[in-house]
C-alpha cells in the first residue's frame, strides 16, 4: 500500500529524555572522541553536536505511527532510509537538563525513487525554550503517495558553494570492525541491520552497515578538529545526505570541497570510493 499524504501536518507525541553526563561521555566515546572538553567532569562538559540525534531516535520511530501512515504495510516501513539530515543548534545542550522533543510531519512527495517524506524535529527545554530544530529527510523505496503530494512549510535551503571556493584538504578517518556495535549502545540508538548480520542479509544488505548519523558524527568530528581548533561549540548548523553505506572495518576518506566566511562544504566516501556524505555542510560561528 502507498504513503498517505494525509499525514502531512500530524506530530508525534512529545518525548522527555535528560541529557544526563553519562550518555553524552558515551556518545563522545562511541565515535573516538580523544578530547578531554567531553569528558571532564570538573567542568561543563562540552555536547558533541551530532549527540541531537540521541534523543530524536524515539521520537523518529513515533513519527511512523501517526495518523495516516496505517496505509503503508510493515515490508514497506522498513524500505524507508534515511536521506538527508539538516540540524541547527539555536544553543548547546547542556548536561543533565531535561529535553522534549516532538516531530511534525511536513511534507509528502512522490519521487522517482519512491516516497519521500520530510519531518521537523524541535527539542525544547524545561521552559519551552527551542534548542534544535532538524529536518530529517526519509525515502520509502519503491512506495507511492495516495493524495497528491503536499507540504506545509518547506525545508530550509542550504548556502551554495561560491564558485572558485578554496578547496580544502582531506583527511581519513578510520572504522572499526565493531563501529556500529559501539555507536549503537553509545548512542541508544537501536536498528538491527547495524548489529545483527542475520537482520542486515534478509534485508538484502551485504553486511552490518554503520549508522548513516554514526557516519556524520566521524566526519563533523574530525572537522572540528581539523578546521575549527576542536571547539565544538562553532558549529551552529550542519547538513548533508546519505548516500553509499559504510561497511566495517574500513576508511571513511573525507574531504573539504570548500570553505568560505562561516561556511565549510564537504563529502565523504566509503572504502570503496562511493559517496557515503554527498552535500555536507556546516555554519560556523
Amino acid at each position: 500500500m502507498p504513503m498517505n499524504s494525509s499525514t502531512v501536518g500530524k506530530s508525534t507525541r512529545r518525548f522527555r529524555h535528560v541529557a544526563e553526563k553519562r550518555w553524552l561521555m558515551s556518545y563522545a566515546a562511541g565515535i573516538g572522541e580523544m578530547s578531554a572538553n567531553y569528558y571532564d567532569t570538573t567542568k561543563e562538559l562540552t555536547v558533541h553536536p551530532v549527540f541531537t540525534v540521541c534523543p530524536e531516535w524515539p521520537v523518529v520511530l513515533d513519527a511512523q505511527r501517526v495518523e495516516g501512515s496505517e496505509s503503508m504495510t510493515a515490508e514497506e516501513a522498513r524500505s524507508g532510509v534515511h536521506a538527508s539530515h539538516d540540524v541547527h543548534i539555536h544553543r548547546p545542550i547542556r548536561p543533565d537538563e531535561s529535553l522534549y522533543t516532538r516531530a511534525t510531519i511536513t511534507s509528502v512527495e512522490q519521487r522517482k525513487a519512491g516516497a519521500f517524506q520530510m519531518m521537523r524535529l524541535e527539542t525544547r527545554d524545561e521552559e519551552s525554550n527551542l534548542i534544535v530544530s532538524t529536518y530529517q529527510g526519509g525515502l520509502s523505496r519503491g512506495v507511492s503517495v495516495i493524495g497528491g503530494d503536499k507540504a506545509i512549510e518547506t525545508a530550509p535551503l542550504l548556502p551554495e558553494m561560491p564558485p572558485g571556493t578554496k578547496v580544502g584538504p582531506e583527511f581519513a578517518v578510520p572504522v572499526s570492525t565493531h563501529a556500529a556495535h559501539v555507536y549503537t549502545e553509545c548512542a541508544r540508538i537501536y536498528n538491527p541491520i547495524h548489529t545483527d548480520r542475520e537482520v542486515a542479509l534478509a534485508a538484502g544488505l551485504p553486511d552490518v552497515i554503520l549508522h548513516g548519523t554514526a557516519t556524520l558524527a566521524l566526519t563533523i568530528s574530525c572537522l572540528i578538529d581539523k578546521l575549527l581548533d576542536g571547539n565544538a561549540h562553532r558549529v551552529k548548523r550542519y547538513a548533508c545526505r546519505f548516500s553509499a553505506m559504510v561497511l566495517m572495518p574500513g576508511t571513511i576518506t573525507l574531504e573539504v570541497n570548500g570553505s568560505a566566511d562561516c561556511h565549510v562544504w564537504f563529502s565523504a566516501y566509503n572504502t570503496a570510493g562511493e559517496p557515503a556524505i554527498r552535500g555536507g555542510y556546516i555554519e560556523v560561528g
